[in-house]
């Protein structure tokens, strides 16, 4: 979370800095409480971002939605994406951004909440970055199962280990993972692989890594 990108992010927008609002970011990536939805998934969605810009409608537009998409984060909420996308236009308005991006923005992060399929470019490609973990490495995706977990230490063993395998089948069943050229063609082998491994580790009450399975 590069302060001179946020900068700059703003300055595209015709807005002020607003370092402030960076800060706040910033403090709310790094809550105890969070271990993968931190400012390390949201510099690794920017970095996704970065390779697909030149496809986005709305390049600007997008990359602050992904900027403020996990911004509110509480794993015992059901309105994390409406929290965060209400921040988010909160903050563009008083920043004097125009009422289109800012409505955009607010759609933007709305669509993480159900990650479904849209025919609008720069939602598909909003949905792509934020599942884009779903396609690492081995490790990293089950360094990203870990991390969930930790989020969900809460949950009883076996409760989360249904509820979770419940989450992946719904990824794994549809026809597509993602719904761009650019993210099927590197990452839906993979994710497919990785989904299926996990599900079945999860039906057998296996949690990534061994962790506190006993």
């Amino acid at each position: 979370m590069n302060p001179l990108r946020w900068q700059t992010l703003m300055h595209q927008l015709g807005a002020k800095p607003s370092l402030d609002t960076y800060q706040q970011l910033v403090r709310a990536y790094t809550e105890s409480h969070r271990h993968y939805h931190t400012a390390a998934h949201i510099d690794a969605c920017l970095h996704h971002f970065d390779s697909v810009k030149s496809l986005a409608q709305a390049p600007a537009t997008l990359e602050m939605a992904l900027w403020f998409h996990d911004a509110v984060y509480q794993t015992q909420s059901t309105q994390n994406e409406q929290d965060s996308a209400n921040w988010a236009v909160q903050f563009l308005q008083k920043a004097g951004v125009a009422a289109d991006p800012c409505h955009q923005v607010h759609q933007l992060i709305m669509a993480t909440a159900a990650h479904t399929i849209h025919n609008d470019e720069d939602t598909a490609l909003m949905i792509d970055i934020d599942l884009a973990i779903l396609g690492q490495d081995t490790q990293t995706f089950t360094n990203f199962e870990t991390q969930i977990r930790q989020e969900y230490a809460w949950v009883p063993i076996a409760e989360y280990c249904r509820r979770r395998s419940q989450i992946l089948e719904t990824f794994a069943q549809r026809p597509h993972l993602y719904q761009t050229a650019y993210f099927q063609e590197r990452y839906e082998a993979l994710a497919r692989s990785n989904l299926k491994n996990a599900i079945q580790h999860l039906q057998a009450g296996i949690l990534p890594n061994n962790g506190d399975n006993e």
